[in-house]
């Protein structure tokens, strides 16, 4: 048998995920044919056909199923010893692997990242938006180090640690501002805009109304938050967004913001690792750099509201409620990473 490289291996553990060479290529920063070539001398390797080659897509044989899954094995055994010499030096460097649901990422991703690479210089971050289930699967699978996401997931590989809270806000059209603001039940009445399947803040809003998993009606769907408040400043109805999502979204629609009565609808943001990481200690530390990053987008929606845009119509106050502090916290190094 001819030589196996780590290099083939990870080519072929992107191949398998893309399920088409050109994506796989790009994740990899390499040419479609260079990819080809490296998985045609694995095949050759191996003696057997890993793949079927289509014309738009690829599929794994039989027997690449079955290798995929011993090379994904091999190459999150080779990750966590990575990991754990990085763990070994006590601080937060080279590359970091971050998920983040749609829901967060746009909103509090630029204050994080602005924070670690200041406080962390020889820190290179890659940061990987997707929904919760696919992030977990990442996450177990060790193609990330940790993920930012609604809590609970209720994983029992995952470490759980809960970063802050914040609530729901009504957003419905201009001119209803000043009406009084419907109860859970009558918003089971109105046309509510939702993100689509596979949203978890799409079942926290249903749950808030009480409609389970089933939405009513007359409901309309969204990919994005967007496109849920542009949908409302044309009159199509109403949405629930996350208060961190509000300066941003609402700033260039006609809409206006509400809050509910207590107790208000929340959800609860925090970061989740594998238990078995050797970087537990230092995604810690990088937990208290997001609640500080949490904090300090609160302080800059409050100024924004100051001065509003000029069709955005908002009610009331917005904040980020940030978990309580702990009596002891880990010390967080002086200087950390820059990519």
């Amino acid at each position: 048998m001819n030589e196996i490289t780590f290099r083939q291996l990870r080519y072929f553990d992107a191949l398998a995920g893309q399920s088409h060479f050109g994506r796989a290529a790009a994740a990899c920063g390499i040419s479609q044919p260079a990819l080809s070539m490296q998985i045609k001398e694995l095949e050759e390797a191996l003696g057997a056909v890993l793949i079927e080659r289509g014309a738009r897509q690829v599929r794994l044989t039989k027997f690449g199923e079955e290798a995929a899954l011993r090379v994904r094995d091999i190459l999150r055994s080779v990750d966590e010893l990575g990991d754990f010499a990085r763990a070994s030096r006590g601080w937060l460097a080279g590359q970091l692997h971050i998920g983040m649901i749609p829901t967060i990422a746009p909103y509090l991703l630029p204050t994080v990242i602005g924070d670690l690479t200041r406080m962390h210089p020889e820190l290179d971050i890659h940061v990987r938006e997707a929904l919760t289930s696919r992030l977990i699967q990442e996450l177990v699978e060790g193609r990330l180090d940790t993920a930012i996401v609604a809590l609970p997931v209720s994983e029992p590989s995952l470490t759980e640690v809960r970063l802050f809270a914040e609530n729901f806000l009504l957003v419905r059209p201009g001119e209803d501002e000043g009406t009084p603001v419907p109860s859970s039940e009558t918003l089971r009445e109105m046309r509510l805009l939702l993100l689509e399947e596979g949203h978890c803040f799409r079942d926290q809003a249903l749950s808030f109304c009480n409609m389970q998993s089933s939405p009513p009606r007359d409901a309309l769907d969204a990919s994005s938050l967007s496109t849920l408040v542009q949908m409302v400043s044309a009159g199509m109805g109403v949405t629930l967004i996350p208060e961190m999502a509000v300066a941003v979204e609402t700033r260039s629609a006609s809409v206006s913001v509400a809050r509910f009565k207590d107790p208000q609808p929340s959800r609860t943001i925090g970061m989740i690792w594998r238990k078995t990481s050797p970087l537990a200690g230092q995604l810690l530390q990088l937990s208290e750099v997001v609640c500080r990053s949490a904090d300090a987008l609160r302080e800059q929606q409050d100024g924004h509201r100051v001065t509003p845009g000029p069709k955005r119509r908002s009610g009331g106050k917005h904040s980020l409620k940030r978990r309580a502090p702990r009596q002891k916290r880990s010390a967080m190094n002086s200087r950390l990473a820059r990519r």
